[in-house]
């Protein structure tokens, strides 16, 4: 039975019904087109298809301070992989399942550098970057956990946590870490990584130190004593793969030139100009430092203005 337009425009509204995402219905149907093409009946239909309306400014670069508040709340976690995941993610510009898949083998230490496996992409799949220092410290830190590793080990190993009882003095529940599997690579970090951005709603707008504790009907910090009816938003609105909108943003404020930080996370060549447009996000000083760059200081407008010559109406008998 013939694929129809109609049959692939149904297919996108039942998707969307189940909260997929535009972008990610898109790729369903290009694995579709892809399939129709090989059989040579995608050019009938083709016409009378369309494809979903995509955002390109999706994603969010995290801020300095938005950084601090979510390492702090990922070194919280139960999860002792969340946080060495995380600044892994931030300083490396790479998806999570790249991550996820890192084994020791690919971690040079010497060369302080890593080698990817297997990418989203054929340009990014296999490639070679060299590690920045905080990520180089991190991984030798996380590498002294396992002392008994060894190259075929996942970096990031399947593991799971229980409660083992909560200390007096800081009032948190010390994890348990039992069933370690390093031959096995992570399972999913999505309980430790919703927890984390949850806890953030608790950190004080106000001030640097203070946690908003229920105080009546309200939420009130325990160190400056501002008050709030709701909690706010925190970073819970932050996704995982904007760890690599930040990364890569990051490079661009930086100017590095666009065919190296293609290297880097895995561009390729033909879509780097788009992807360059879609992942960088710039804050107000940033643009505001961009046009400084080619501001003329010592030509003050106003000086100029003084010596254009006023002519007043009645002289010339009209405005014009």
């Amino acid at each position: 039975m013939d694929i129809e337009a109609r049959d692939i425009a149904a297919y996108q509204k039942a998707r969307l019904a189940e909260k997929a995402s535009n972008r990610t219905v898109n790729i369903e149907v290009g694995v579709l087109r892809s399939v129709l093409k090989r059989l040579g009946l995608w050019a009938r239909i083709q016409p009378h298809v369309e494809m979903l309306p995509e955002r390109e400014d999706a994603g969010h670069a995290l801020t300095a301070a938005e950084e601090s508040i979510l390492l702090a709340e990922c070194a919280n976690s139960r999860s002792r992989i969340l946080r060495p995941f995380v600044v892994v993610a931030i300083e490396t510009a790479a998806r999570y399942g790249t991550i996820r898949r890192l084994q020791w083998r690919n971690v040079d230490f010497a060369n302080r550098c890593l080698t990817f496996g297997r990418d989203k992409t054929r340009a990014g799949t296999g490639r070679t970057i060299p590690l920045t220092s905080r990520a180089l410290e991190t991984l030798r830190f996380w590498a002294d956990v396992f002392s008994d590793r060894q190259p075929d080990h996942f970096v990031f190993p399947h593991e799971r946590y229980g409660g083992s009882g909560t200390d007096e003095e800081s009032g948190f529940t010390a994890p348990a870490v039992y069933q370690t599997d390093v031959t096995r690579p992570i399972g999913s970090l999505k309980i430790g990584w919703e927890q984390a951005r949850e806890r953030t709603r608790y950190r004080s707008p106000q001030c640097s130190d203070g946690r908003l504790e229920k105080a009546s009907m309200k939420y009130r910090c325990s160190v400056c004593q501002w008050g709030t009816d709701d909690l706010p938003p925190g970073l819970c609105r932050i996704r995982f793969h904007d760890l690599r909108h930040t990364g890569v943003s990051r490079m661009i404020t930086a100017r590095v030139p666009l065919p190296i930080i293609a290297k880097i996370v895995g561009w390729s060549t033909s879509t780097t100009a788009k992807m360059a447009s879609r992942y960088g996000h710039f804050y107000l000083e940033d643009m505001r430092a961009a046009l400084e760059s080619i501001s003329r200081p010592e030509q003050v407008f106003a000086g100029v203005l003084q010596k254009v010559p006023i002519v007043s109406a009645e002289r010339e008998g009209k405005i014009n």
